[in-house]
């Protein structure tokens, strides 16, 4: 047999996007690898469709005779040549390959003048295309930059480009090429439902719209503009940047001047739009009836209640513009909302009087960064962010450049190491694991109602009736129009749905079930006038959050600076100069939130109504907007999906019954807490013994969750031991604080120790079977997921994604299954035993210890984000601190034996470090403390 493999059918290539040399190496590959040309152009008389089977069959054409790689190419137009969009041919080609069996044996490779960013580059690869060469672009960098050093200047691009699609990849929870590829992961606007059938099967469109004769009408007419003049001049799309002549925008520099003009002096509000519309809800109107004189209408103060901050996190925007977003709902009674972000621990403390900045809804964004228990205590709503309207599928994401001191002192991570919440590794895979977060969070705050957010898609319907069978009090469907702080501008582009889509599909979905009446329908997403309110009320919300209509009237000017921490406002920034400029007062919010309550009682005074509530989901009061109609029937869109026809009277929401069944039922600790209320108010110490099973969930949940809501954090001084044997369930531990200890003989289920902030929890098996068997699993997956304190001690084995989002915790464990210390931020982990693969992926701070580890577990680590390195003699202390713990609380066989024989076995430890923490500038962030507290102390 040979040492080396001898096939020679194949290319492997390292990225989608081919450079010049790698595009040129294919084309030298005729010898070996046949290769033919395809073009993709459209003669000026010649029918689109007639052309697109024209390429089908000369493709088809080219397999059966033998050709392995397949160009296609619109290189070559002219005045008489149009471009076909390439999605159109890939997409079309593909598939006919497909249906003829011919496409395993054929690579198809894009030749496009029209792909030029990372969303293009998508679509075509999960169209169908193998590889793609950007040729325009490069030639345009080329050309751009001839004097300088162009082949690096490419390379840049060609780099953003894969990091794009990586980005892209990561929202379906994709991790490799070959799985996206041909996956036809795509949601379509605007197309034909035929169009799609044809050409783009799998992908549906609830709105229907144009066809192949609008698309060739669309190209003929743009190919007269680029030849019709001796010297054409490309025109300022305005894509993304307001620029005038450019596409309409909803946040126009009309529409932001008047909200700004009505936060600060004008108490009256109209809506102000351009010419085109923007929205779905611009191309619907409301009918009117008997209008009814305006004292009839509802007070604005029994409005204003429904309306709420969009999460807008700290750190996307700054501290004062958070605290001012904050107090501006307060003072109309609405309800501002922390963001992923979190909010400085004095905003919630029991000793702040100024009750205005405490955040009235609380986002854990399932394991979020600096999630404590006294946070969670501290609302009166807790949502939990699934994903988000701008930008669905990605979770949160910060810049290294905006993570200030104080926003990783809030977030428990470390200064100028970006942070990101990627969906894959949120612990929220099904309905179950919602319904079990969700019992989390009423057990350790059962005051505070839970929200999920979701994002409007199709199928979004489903998904809240599962929510709402889960037990969420409220579910917020997030549209495409919100805007944020922190991401690229890439990831607000060619993402999401309108909210009108979404909001419509639940409201639908919910009453058809019979859920509508045990939930609160609530709506985000470029909210900005009184006509917006009353027609998300007549598709069924009851409440409205407004997210970049209330920074624009604390001040935004939409520079569209966010992601560059450059605010010329002071308000999506970072940097102390510019956040010196913010000028914005609460009262101007205040102000413009009061005009639009007003606006909302003048539509309901037209329209012959006393109050919202007799608006919910009316949509038979909501027509097409005459003035559009004939743009609808000519583009073939339907807002059917919309407005429920076939409901006459539409979908009203009967009376309220009970949301939620997690508040149901007895909890584990209400016992524990009797027995432990003299402990508890006097600040003593008890010992409580107890025996658990696995019907038991979040054990410790509702005492920890009781002692910060009476004390804050850190404030109670006694100690509260529960010994327990047995089996428990799901989350044991659970946002456990200090002051409370859990002594487990026995196992446990998933999430141990999940949101841990403080205390200790130890768990064992007896003593006969620890020294028997010392190795055997005892705990389940996902243990100390977002754990910000405390200590975990495990004399067993435990499951995959060990300390996953640790941003605190001290652990020993004595062996792991894959993915341990996943996006670990900050904490200590001692292994005592085996790991699985994949260690410390994304870790950014913190440290591991190792022990036993062989050569065989070190190739398990991921060494893209850590290094190993032996242990120094400052680790020993450390190290030998948390086995003499480990052993005293567990009575660990394995500890025992490391400690007595400490100078042998200490050379079996391996220490393992990020490698974030390679490049931090300590010497800054020691400044940037001494600044901060200089600045407490001094009152600056």
């Amino acid at each position: 047999m040979a040492s080396q493999p001898e096939f020679n059918g194949a290319i492997r290539i390292d990225s989608p996007i081919l450079s010049p040399r790698e595009l040129k190496r294919l084309e030298e590959s005729e010898a070996w690898l046949p290769h033919c040309k395809i073009d993709c152009l459209l003669p000026g008389d010649q029918d689109l469709g007639e052309r697109l089977e024209e390429i089908k069959e000369a493709g088809e054409t080219a397999v059966l005779q033998g050709q392995r790689l397949l160009f296609v190419s619109d290189e070559g137009v002219g005045p008489d040549r149009l471009p076909i969009p390439m999605p159109l041919v890939v997409s079309s080609l593909h598939h006919h390959l497909i249906d003829k069996r011919i496409r395993s044996i054929v690579s198809i490779i894009c030749l496009a003048g029209d792909l030029v960013e990372d969303h293009h580059v998508a679509c075509l690869v999960t169209l169908g295309a193998t590889a793609v060469y950007p040729y325009m672009a490069y030639e345009l960098i080329k050309e751009q930059f001839s004097e300088e050093d162009w082949p690096a200047r490419m390379g840049r691009y060609r780099y953003a480009l894969e990091k794009g699609l990586l980005k892209i990849m990561t929202k379906s929870g994709i991790s490799t090429c070959s799985s996206y590829h041909g996956s036809m992961l795509l949601y379509a606007l605007g197309l034909s439902q035929q169009l799609l059938d044809e050409y783009f099967p799998t992908i549906t469109c609830s709105t229907g719209g144009i066809g192949l004769s609008h698309i060739a009408a669309d190209l003929r007419a743009r190919h007269v503009r680029a030849y019709g003049s001796d010297h054409p001049r490309l025109a300022e799309s305005g894509r993304f940047r307001y620029r005038k002549g450019g596409e309409s925008h909803g946040f126009a520099p009309a529409v932001f001047q008047a909200i700004q003009t009505a936060a600060r002096s004008d108490p009256s509000w109209s809506t102000v739009n351009g010419s085109a519309p923007v929205y779905l809800r611009d191309l619907l109107t409301m009918r009117t009836g008997g209008a009814i004189p305006l004292e009839e209408v509802e007070a604005a103060e029994s409005i204003l209640p429904r309306f709420g901050a969009g999460a807008v996190s700290f750190g996307a925007i700054s501290e004062e513009a958070h605290r001012a977003l904050a107090q501006g709902f307060h003072l109309v009674g609405g309800r501002s909302n922390t963001g992923e972000g979190g909010e400085q621990p004095d905003r919630y403390a029991p000793t702040n009087p100024d009750r205005g900045v405490n955040c009235h809804v609380k986002q854990i964004a399932s394991g979020r960064f600096g999630v404590s228990t006294d946070y969670l205590a501290a609302a009166r709503e807790i949502q939990i962010k699934i994903a988000q309207g701008a930008k669905p599928g990605e979770g949160g994401q910060l810049p290294g450049h905006k993570v200030s001191l104080s926003i990783a002192t809030v977030r428990n991570s470390t200064p100028g190491v970006p942070l990101i919440s990627p969906p894959p590794h949120h612990d929220i895979y099904s309905i179950e694991d919602i319904a079990q977060l969700i019992y989390d969070l009423k057990q350790v705050n059962p005051r505070a109602a839970v929200s999920v957010k979701l994002v409007s898609q199709p199928g979004v319907g489903t998904i809240a009736s599962g929510v709402v069978k889960g037990g969420a009090d409220v579910v917020l469907i997030s549209g495409c129009d919100g805007g944020t702080g922190a991401s690229p501008l890439g990831s607000i582009k060619n993402a999401g749905l309108p909210w009108e889509l979404g909001l419509a599909e639940a409201h639908q979905v919910l009453t058809a079930n019979g859920l509508r009446s045990r939930t609160t329908l609530r709506v985000d997403g470029g909210l900005k006038s009184g006509r917006d309110i009353v027609i998300a009320t007549l598709l069924g919300a009851e409440e409205y959050d407004f997210g970049t209509a209330a920074l624009v009237a604390l001040g935004c000017v939409m520079a569209r600076r966010c992601h560059l921490n450059t605010c010329p406002a002071g308000i999506a920034t970072q940097d102390a100069t510019l956040r010196r400029r913010f000028q914005g007062r609460s009262e101007d919010l205040a102000r413009y939130l009061r005009s639009v309550a007003e606006d909302v009682r003048q539509r309901l005074a037209e329209m012959g109504f006393r109050s919202l509530d007799e608006l919910i989901g009316r949509t038979d009061l909501l027509q097409p907007d005459p003035v559009h109609e004939s743009p609808l029937a000519d583009r073939g869109l339907s807002l059917d999906g919309l407005l429920n026809p076939e409901a006459r009277q539409g979908l009203p929401v009967k009376k309220k019954g009970n949301s939620s069944a997690a508040k149901s039922g007895t909890h584990f600790d209400e016992d524990v807490i009797v027995e432990a209320r003299k402990a508890i108010l006097t600040h003593r110490q008890v010992v409580i013994r107890r025996t658990v099973s696995n019907t038991d969930r979040a054990v410790g949940s509702r005492l920890s969750g009781e002692l910060a809501f009476m004390y804050g954090r850190g404030s109670f001084s006694g100690d509260i031991q529960v010994r327990l044997r047995g089996i428990a369930g799901q989350s044991f531990g659970a946002f456990l604080v200090n002051g409370v200890e859990r002594r487990l003989r026995g196992i446990a289920n998933d999430y141990v120790a999940k949101g841990m902030s403080g205390g200790l929890i130890s768990i064992r098996f007896e003593k006969a079977i620890r020294e028997q068997h010392p190795y055997q699993t005892i705990i389940g997956n996902v243990a100390l997921y977002g754990a910000t304190g405390g200590t975990l001690l495990v004399a067993g084995r435990a499951g995959e994604r060990f300390a996953v989002r640790n941003s605190g915790a001290a652990a020993v464990v004595e062996g792991v299954g894959n993915h341990c210390c996943e996006y670990m931020t900050r904490g200590t982990v001692l292994v005592l035993g085996n790991i699985g693969r994949n260690f410390g992926a994304g870790m950014s701070g913190g440290v591991a210890y190792i022990y036993g580890a062989e050569e065989l577990d070190l190739d398990n680590l991921n060494r893209d984000f850590i290094r190993p390195t032996n242990l120094k003699p400052r680790d020993d202390p450390l190290v030998q601190k948390l086995l003499r713990t480990h052993r005293f609380h567990t009575g660990s066989t394995i500890a025992h034996r490391i400690l007595r024989n400490w100078d042998e076995e200490k050379s079996r430890l391996v220490k393992i470090v990020s490698l974030a923490q390679d490049v931090l500038d300590f010497e800054e962030i020691y400044n940037q403390q001494v600044a901060m507290r200089l600045g407490v102390m001094l009152s600056e």
